[in-house]
C-alpha cells in the first residue's frame, strides 16, 4: 500500500515536471505569442494520460500544478487565473466524455482543448467585463482548440499504446 503511494508520488511529479518543461518548449514558438490564448497545448497530452492512467483526482492535482508552478515560473497571477478556469472545465469536461463509449482519447483531447479556450474565455470576461469576447474572439480558439487537441490527442494516445506495450513486454 505504502509502495503504492510512493510510485504515485514520484510519477505525479514526473509527469508535473513534464508538464512544466512542455510549457516552457510552447513558449519559444512565435506564432502563438501572435494570437493571445492561442497555443499548442502540449502539457494538455500529459492530462490526457493521467486522466486515462491515474485517474480524475491526481489528474486534478497535476493541472492545479501545472496552473500553479507556471505561474511561478513563467507568468503572472492573472495567467495563472486563466489557466485555472481554462483547466478546470477542461479537466471536467474530459473527465465527462471519457466515459461515453467509442469517444477515444482524441475526442477526449480535443473537447479538453475546447474547454480550456473557453474556460479563460470565461474568466476573460469576468475579469476584464468584456462579454463580445464570447463573439469576437471565441470562436477563433475553438477552431485552434480543435486542431491543436487532435494533436494533442493523437500525441498522448501513441504515448499510451507505447507504455502499454513496454509494460506488456515487461510481463
Amino acid at each position: 500500500m505504502r509502495q503504492d503511494r510512493v510510485r504515485q508520488i514520484a510519477v505525479s511529479g514526473l509527469l508535473a515536471s513534464l508538464m512544466l518543461v512542455l510549457g516552457l518548449i510552447e513558449r519559444q514558438f512565435p506564432l502563438f505569442a501572435a494570437l493571445p490564448g492561442v497555443k499548442l497545448g502540449l502539457a494538455n497530452s500529459v492530462l490526457v494520460y493521467a486522466l486515462y492512467m491515474l485517474g480524475r483526482r491526481q489528474s486534478a492535482v497535476l493541472m492545479l500544478l501545472k496552473a500553479l508552478m507556471s505561474w511561478l515560473l513563467y507568468t503572472n497571477m492573472s495567467a495563472m487565473l486563466y489557466s485555472l478556469g481554462g483547466g478546470a472545465l477542461s479537466l471536467l469536461a474530459m473527465a465527462l466524455c471519457m466515459r461515453v463509449p467509442g469517444v477515444s482519447a482524441v475526442g477526449v483531447s480535443a473537447l479538453g482543448a475546447v474547454c480550456f479556450n473557453v474556460g479563460q474565455m470565461l474568466v476573460a470576461v469576468a475579469v476584464l467585463h468584456t462579454p463580445q469576447l464570447l463573439l469576437t474572439y471565441l470562436p477563433i480558439l475553438m477552431v485552434s482548440g480543435v486542431v491543436t487537441g487532435i494533436l494533442t490527442g493523437v500525441v498522448a494516445r501513441l504515448v499510451m499504446r507505447h507504455l502499454a506495450a513496454l509494460s506488456k513486454a515487461r510481463g
